[in-house]
């Protein structure tokens, strides 16, 4: 809805489209704001479908809000439709027994939003300004960090994940962006997935910063992870961080158009392999991995975080105007790991990197 409809509305509304028109259901509270960023778009009130004359006769608001909705479809000439997985059950049904058919297309909706528009190539551009000006912030903390015995500590204190999550969360609403959960793990916390990250930091252990903060504006995310440790890494966690950053410049060099998504997930498992980790395309069968590579080499990012194209054991073929995330890691679970994470917009012969942030591990 967020992709047809380019502005956040919190209330339900109906949207359709058939032969060319394009149309919405909504009320009088969305119906100038809706008008003003689309002006393509005809906006229409439930009233205009009978929706007082429904109440006035005992309907609930949800029950006539339903029936008006019906109404729509029967103006536009809609006897058929297509929707996306999410449709709400209660509205297909009740269309459903009104003599509409409604059928699920997941691609028909995939594929439309996978070609990101202008608007929300800016936004996915102002989000990623944002991780890294938030991640400047985290770098300044982390290079003022005092070593009191093994834990950092800073003015006196010591240097906690939420100290620096609360500095990253301001720089992000200095952006206007909204970040509500985002990673800052440290030490054995890193080897967890999508463990977001508590306590205090210790000297010479890894910490990663995965942020994905979201554009008010826009609603699109960006995406970007980086690896530091203050004080000297270990010999093995300089190998994680010298191999995944080989594997993001190789994949990164070859996405673009055509191009599946497990090729470029298969590129990185093979360098990986043939050092000695274990990944999602060199274990057993219904081995569950905690260690080595364990998880896809990517995704597409838009109005969610998460969404096509695939890039790990299954691979949809990029398209111009894709963007996705390249995110290889290595990882020894109850010690540790490294992840670098770039965001990329596929274009027409190749693939821009939106991220523009160096990779060291000291910060």
């Amino acid at each position: 809805m967020r992709h047809e409809v380019p502005l956040p509305v919190p209330d339900a509304f109906l949207y359709l489209e058939s032969d060319g028109a394009r149309a919405v259901v909504c009320s009088a509270f969305e119906m100038q704001r809706i008008k003003e960023a689309d002006p393509s778009i005809e906006t229409l009130s439930p009233e205009a479908f009978g929706l007082d004359e429904l109440l006035a006769q005992g309907a609930s608001r949800d029950e006539a809000e339903l029936d008006a909705y019906v109404r729509a479809c029967h103006r536009f000439g809609i006897a058929s439709a297509a929707v996306p997985p999410t449709f709400p059950l209660e509205l297909a049904d009740h269309l459903r027994a009104n003599g509409i058919d409604v059928a699920v297309d997941r691609e028909l909706f995939a594929e439309r939003r996978r070609r990101k528009n202008a608007k929300e190539i800016d936004g996915l551009r102002r989000a990623q300004r944002a991780c890294e000006a938030a991640l400047d912030v985290a770098r300044e903390l982390l290079r003022n960090a005092d070593r009191d015995g093994g834990a950092l500590a800073l003015d006196g204190e010591p240097l906690t994940v939420e100290r620096i999550k609360l500095e990253i969360e301001r720089v992000f609403s200095a952006h206007g962006v909204v970040g509500d959960e985002f990673i800052v793990s440290h030490g054995a916390q890193t080897a967890i997935g999508h463990e977001m990250g508590s306590g205090a930091l210790l000297a010479d252990e890894p910490i990663v910063f995965d942020l994905f903060p979201r554009d008010r504006e826009t609603g699109v995310y960006s995406d970007m992870t980086r690896t530091y440790v203050v004080g000297t890494p270990s010999d093995e966690l300089r190998e994680y961080h010298r191999l995944c950053k080989q594997a993001l410049e190789e994949t990164t060099a070859a996405a673009k158009p055509g191009v599946n998504g497990r090729d470029l997930m298969v590129m990185a498992c093979e360098l990986f392999h043939r050092h000695g980790h274990k990944t999602q395309l060199h274990k057993e069968p219904g081995e569950v991995l905690d260690s080595g590579f364990f998880h896809g080499l990517g995704h597409g990012v838009g109005l969610e975080v998460h969404e096509p194209p695939s890039l790990s054991r299954t691979g949809d073929d990029l398209v111009a105007g894709d963007v996705i995330t390249l995110e290889p890691g290595l990882y020894r679970a109850g010690y540790g790991g490294v992840r670098l994470e770039d965001i990329l917009l596929v274009t027409d012969d190749g693939a821009e990197t939106i991220t523009s942030y160096p990779y060291d591990l000291a910060p």
